[in-house]
């Protein structure tokens, strides 16, 4: 898997945006068969920072309805909170 592979997407809520100025944590969407080197190399690769650590959980996906009898489910994901060294930001916006 490349990079592009690895990373989907970065979160944007205001927690995450609490952890970012806070603490210099960013949330990212990942690809659930991606293990933590991968997601920080990833990064690295990715927004040309410096990763000091990763912490991953999988999210289930919640049971959802739309306007009809049957009952779907939301995809589950793999979050991964990436925190970098001081000074290094990745602009979201």
């Amino acid at each position: 898997m490349n990079s592009f592979d690895i990373i989907r997407t970065a979160r944007l809520t205001e927690k995450g945006t609490r952890q970012a100025e806070k603490y210099n944590q960013y949330t990212i969407v990942a690809d659930p068969r991606a293990n933590k080197i991968q997601i920080k190399q990833a990064v690295q690769d990715l927004f040309k920072v410096k990763v000091l650590r990763v912490n991953t959980l999988n999210v289930r996906g919640k049971a959802r309805r739309k306007r009809t009898a049957q009952s779907g489910k939301d995809e589950n994901w793999k979050k991964a909170i990436v925190t970098l060294k001081a000074g290094d930001k990745i602009v979201l916006t």
